[in-house]
């Protein structure tokens, strides 16, 4: 993302901030990984699971493209190194599919080496139809990420859902499983994703909310607050849509006030704001835009007045 650069940090772009977070360290354990203002501004900051009060860092990460189609070795180790900074940070959630090219493979080998594996919260998807189609792919899952057990197992795009959540279910009694979801990324489909809530006692749903992207509000996500059912974001900043928006445009000043010091901090706040919101998952390949991203999860988070700003100010560009 290439963007209008300024000399004073409220207008740096998320690219032009992070050149420079090297000189701006402070001391201690995250100084390699973090911004001194973020360090400065409080602990990381959690939310619960419903279902079992366990607490996740709200900012995680999504490999849908990014860790499936690695050129090269070099684009390997960017993508390790991603993952370090996730877990070093403090965050731990990674969101994955067998049907995201070699995303489970590569984060398999890279959690392998980093020798980080217990210390990352694994979700990942039976995406087929099927039911012992499912049972196989969660199998070679299990080999490709090189783990017996996974932290959350959710049917994706609610593919032959009711065949799927059986076989979750039974895993989750055998303890190779912890928590069962379902998920989607269309708009279009979150109608049928509350339908399946409302019928079906679930830990997670996973689906797609932004600044630009507000359906959710309506319903999806009243709904899982009073249900008590966690939630993964997908695509927070609507497919790069966020940022062309705001190309060459200044962050307002006001975005100070919670702790916002790049645009795409800002694009994560306001989705991170909503009380339903349990872990936005932002995918990225690049260890600087990691870096930028788990900074949203530190500081403070826009109120009422500042939600509305947020989306007056994108409307009317």
């Amino acid at each position: 993302m290439d963007y209008k650069k300024d000399t004073d940090i409220s207008h740096l772009t998320r690219a032009d901030f992070l050149k420079g977070c090297a000189a701006t360290l402070a001391a201690g354990a995250l100084a390699p990984l973090l911004p001194q203002t973020a360090l400065a501004a409080g602990p990381l900051i959690k939310r619960k699971i419903p279902s079992s009060g366990e607490l996740l860092p709200v900012v995680g990460l999504g490999t849908a493209r990014a860790f499936g189609f690695p050129r090269n070795e070099a684009d390997f180790k960017a993508r390790k190194e991603v993952l370090r900074l996730l877990i070093e940070s403090g965050a731990n959630v990674v969101d994955t599919s067998p049907t995201y090219g070699r995303a489970e493979p590569v984060l398999g080998r890279a959690l392998k080496e980093l020798g980080m594996r217990d210390k990352t919260f694994i979700a990942t998807k039976i995406s087929i139809y099927g039911e012992q189609a499912g049972i196989a792919q969660r199998a070679q899952s299990v080999k490709d990420l090189h783990t017996p057990k996974f932290d959350l197992l959710q049917v994706h795009n609610l593919k032959d859902t009711k065949a799927h959540l059986r076989t979750i279910r039974k895993l989750r009694d055998q303890g190779q499983v912890r928590y069962a979801g379902i998920t989607h990324f269309f708009s279009s489909a979150h109608g049928e994703l509350a339908s399946v809530l409302r019928a079906e006692k679930l830990d997670f749903v996973q689906f797609n909310y932004s600044l630009t992207d507000r359906k959710a509000e309506r319903e999806l996500l009243p709904l899982c607050k009073d249900l008590g059912v966690a939630t993964l974001i997908n695509v927070p900043f609507d497919r790069g849509n966020l940022f062309r928006r705001v190309r060459g445009q200044k962050l307002p000043a006001w975005a100070k006030e919670f702790d916002a010091e790049t645009w795409g901090q800002f694009f994560l706040k306001f989705v991170l704001a909503h009380e339903a919101v349990t872990v936005a998952i932002p995918g990225t390949s690049k260890p600087k835009h990691m870096r930028d991203n788990i900074g949203a999860a530190f500081g403070k988070l826009p109120n009422a007045k500042h939600r509305k700003q947020m989306i007056s100010l994108i409307e009317n560009l």
